[in-house]
């Protein structure tokens, strides 16, 4: 009887060389694995024909003499090649030259932006993961700046920047006195320092709320195995805190760099058409050699410049992180 056993389960194989090499994959569980792929696929298309193809007609403009003499049919536009390209880069030249002060002054701009929203958004995530009375009431309250249109809080920002009858100058100048008349905040070198003000003050709340997520993964039982072997606050923060928020703070630094870099809406409601030269970020100044002095093609390709900075910057950025992680014990 045992030796039939295997003989019989041999023929069965023989019989059915399929069932040997295992079971074949259904055509069901096939159409069930690319599902998702096909319902992203509107989706995909859509921020293709978004992005993908102003971007496309952007570099084509950026090779023309488009001037305010073909806005009509900018097509007719005589080709220009490489010139507007040459005349941007042209450091000695008064149009490279201004570029050249713009870009320095966003990069100044977006650094400092970067670097208070994220210290002040980690402050303050790390300071709320405490329990206290009112803590999910003082949640809310530093999500405000961020759920408000940027139109509204900017304009709100402006009158407070006011030199008559500002906030900022009343509370500075008349009630602590730390000036010594009221300053012009939205033209000088003060608009910078009043740039960056509204710049941290609508950005830390996404700061605070990434970081606030991020913390959630961390176990508490952590922090209480530091505390138990004499670590203080800072030193948790230190050893742990950070060190667990990395992968969230590469995302957070990223965006919050791109966002900052690329910001249009908050300078150009908060000086208007015309940035001060200690406030002219590069977003406004390609809007002005576009719009204001109609020369579309050397603003397309100042365009095109600043695409290709921030996808070279990104790029590296996302090298140095990945080699980071690899190399992270």
């Amino acid at each position: 009887m045992t030796a039939t056993a295997p003989t019989a389960e041999a023929a069965v194989r023989k019989s059915s060389p399929g069932a040997a090499r295992g079971p074949r994959r259904r055509p069901g569980r096939v159409r069930r694995a690319g599902l998702p792929y096909l319902l992203l696929l509107p989706a995909l298309l859509l921020e293709l024909l978004v992005h993908l193809v102003p971007m496309v007609i952007g570099a084509v403009m950026s090779l023309k003499e488009l001037t305010q003499f073909y806005i009509r049919d900018w097509g007719t536009a005589p080709w220009a090649g490489l010139d507007n390209y040459a005349v941007s880069v042209d450091f000695d030249a008064p149009v490279g030259k201004a570029l050249l002060h713009s870009f320095l002054v966003t990069i100044a701009f977006t650094l400092l932006s970067v670097g208070l929203c994220w210290l002040v958004g980690t402050a303050a995530a790390v300071f709320m993961q405490d329990t206290f009375r009112g803590r999910g009431l003082l949640r809310a309250l530093f999500l405000v700046p961020y759920a408000l249109p940027v139109y509204a809080a900017v304009i709100t920002w402006v009158f407070m920047f006011q030199h008559d009858n500002g906030l900022v100058n009343h509370v500075l100048h008349d009630q602590l006195g730390l000036t010594d008349k009221p300053s012009f905040w939205l033209i000088g070198d003060n608009s910078f320092l009043a740039l960056l003000t509204v710049s941290v003050w609508k950005g830390w709340p996404f700061a605070f709320l990434i970081v606030m997520a991020g913390l959630q993964n961390i176990p508490r039982e952590l922090y209480e195995a530091a505390a138990l072997d004499g670590a203080g606050m800072l030193q948790q923060i230190r050893r742990i805190t950070l060190p667990s928020l990395r992968p969230v703070n590469q995302v957070l630094v990223l965006v919050l760099f791109l966002w900052t870099f690329n910001d249009f809406n908050t300078p150009y409601v908060l000086f208007g058409r015309s940035a001060p030269e200690a406030a002219d970020l590069i977003s406004v100044h390609i809007y002005q050699a576009s719009f204001v002095t109609w020369n579309f093609g050397t603003g397309s390709a100042m365009s095109v410049l600043l695409l290709l900075f921030l996808l070279v910057v990104t790029g590296v950025y996302l090298v140095l992180t990945s080699r980071g992680r690899r190399t992270a014990p």
